[in-house]
């Protein structure tokens, strides 16, 4: 809210732009963890980013400016011992933090964010609505760049145009965000803090339910298949995380969500394979308030019965909790 009165008070009729510009990209300094989103960021840049791990000094400036973005690369499961260990260089610099959530790269990190006291109006989110070329395919000149995914589902009662899946920024550098992607023909909304967060969670459903409903068959089952051949169990189960969403967080998603989430799987899942990586599963799908027993039900049959989540502590079916 008070982000909110503050736009008010400078009596501007949207949010303003900045320029995007020189930014540092900060990845796992575990090879084998890097993620496609540090290609995917400096593939949409303009070749001047610089890429750091955690160890590393922050410079003093880049290009003509003291401030600049600090995109935060890093898997959701190495994000919390880098908030931990951050030094008193690096703690100056927080405002600056670009988080990243949504898909099967970022998956939902407010819990660790929330923990430190980064979920907050100023701190700069990220909903990922753009493809993450392969790690090696986006750098200097490469081949395939970042694309669009989001999809235009119709027209309001207004005539306006509807969109799903698009990328969506908040926070302090949310406009610099939002012109690196708009260069490279990337529709990303710029928005305060709680709408953001609707919308974050808006595919965290997305994410969870598609891969967990499609991750159960017998045969590879890409997102398309799961809305075509499984919406009757992808739309059950939507509906019990959104209920549980409004009752153990206070999120309500906006009116409509059902409708977008199909639009994105039928028109952006083709060849889209269900998985549940194991490395991912307390930020994909162990994230949802409530008890949630069709979704435990999946879970446990995808351990016990397809071999999938081993070594994963699943959360019981609550009818076989003593």
């Amino acid at each position: 809210i008070k982000e909110y009165q503050d736009f008010l008070s400078t009596g501007r009729s949207e949010l303003q732009k900045e320029d995007d510009g020189p930014s540092v990209i900060v990845q796992s300094s575990k090879p084998s963890n890097v993620l496609a989103l540090t290609d995917a960021i400096i593939g949409l840049g303009q070749g001047d980013d610089i890429v750091l791990n955690p160890s590393d000094t922050l410079p003093d400036t880049l290009g003509d400016r003291s401030s600049y973005p600090i995109y935060i690369a890093l898997p959701p499961y190495e994000l919390k011992e880098f908030i931990q260990n951050l030094n008193d260089e690096w703690k100056s610099r927080a405002e600056d933090f670009v988080f990243f959530s949504g898909g099967k790269v970022c998956g939902v990190v407010e819990p660790v964010l929330r923990e430190f006291g980064m979920c907050r109006d100023s701190m700069t989110q990220v909903v990922v609505g753009f493809s993450t070329p392969a790690p090696g395919t986006g750098l200097g000149g490469a081949t395939k760049k970042p694309e669009d995914l989001s999809c235009m589902i119709g027209q309001d009662t207004r005539g306006e145009e509807k969109w799903a899946g698009e990328t969506q920024s908040c926070g302090k550098w949310n406009a610099a965000v939002a012109s690196r992607l708009d260069d490279n023909g990337i529709r990303c909304k710029t928005v305060f803090y709680r709408e953001w967060r609707r919308a974050m969670w808006e595919r965290a459903v997305f994410d969870c339910v598609f891969n967990v409903v499609g991750s159960v068959r017998e045969e590879k089952t890409d997102i398309a298949d799961v809305a075509m051949f499984y919406e009757l169990e992808a739309s059950d189960m939507m509906w019990e995380l959104v209920n549980n969403l409004r009752g153990g967080l206070a999120v309500t998603l906006i009116y409509g969500f059902e409708d977008r989430l199909f639009s994105i799987a039928e028109m952006r899942g083709k060849d889209d394979i269900c998985e549940l990586p194991v490395e991912m599963f307390d930020y994909s799908q162990n994230v949802f308030p409530g008890t949630n027993l069709m979704l435990k039900e999946y879970q446990n049959y995808a351990k016990d019965r397809c071999g999938l989540l081993q070594g994963v502590d699943v959360p019981p079916v609550p009818s076989q909790i003593d």
